[in-house]
């Protein structure tokens, strides 16, 4: 199994300074727009996004939550292990907002799929939109796209994309993983 760095952690936040720049262009003070981290390596993206938009960019009190997509998923029965639930946090209506989901990965497009059924729970956005660290653009199931990408790679089916957060992990950094 080899490992091959793909981001380093200046590299990641500069990527994250840059997508939170065209979250700005696009949302600017984001009075209408909520930005929801899918559970549970979305969440770390989301947080670190709503931290440089609020100490770097001064944009204050900008709605955001965490939504999980476990059984909403159409392979969540096809494991050998019982799946474990992660918690949902929305704590504002989501109702003719405007929606950001982020993610820290898109591969197959199967958890975006999940996550637009998960929310319609909780109310019909005006708009969703995606933000996401690394497109794997040669891997997609379905017809799903980024807004917003921090990354594209094309990798194989063979090797897997991982993302380190110093929260997590104790450093920032993305590989590329040989299986």
């Amino acid at each position: 199994m080899s490992q091959k760095v793909l981001l380093n952690a200046k590299e990641v936040n500069i990527i994250l300074h840059r997508l939170a720049c065209q979250l700005i262009e696009k949302h600017n003070d984001f009075t209408n727009t909520v930005l929801i981290g899918l559970q549970p390596r979305g969440v770390f993206v989301a947080n670190r996004l709503a931290k440089i938009l609020e100490e770097d960019y001064k944009i204050k009190n900008i709605p955001l939550g965490h939504l999980d997509i476990t059984f909403y998923r159409d392979d969540f029965r096809r494991g050998d292990k019982p799946l474990e639930a992660n918690t949902t946090k929305i704590n504002f209506l989501v109702e003719n907002k405007n929606i950001v989901f982020i993610d820290d990965v898109l591969y197959t497009g199967r958890s975006i799929r999940a996550a637009l059924t998960a929310i319609q729970s909780f109310g019909r956005p005006n708009e969703i939109e995606l933000l996401t660290l690394i497109d794997r653009r040669f891997s997609r199931h379905l017809p799903i796209q980024p807004n917003y990408r921090g990354r594209q790679v094309d990798a194989i089916n063979k090797e897997k994309v991982i993302v380190h957060w110093q929260e997590n992990e104790g450093e920032d950094a993305v590989y590329l993983i040989n299986k």
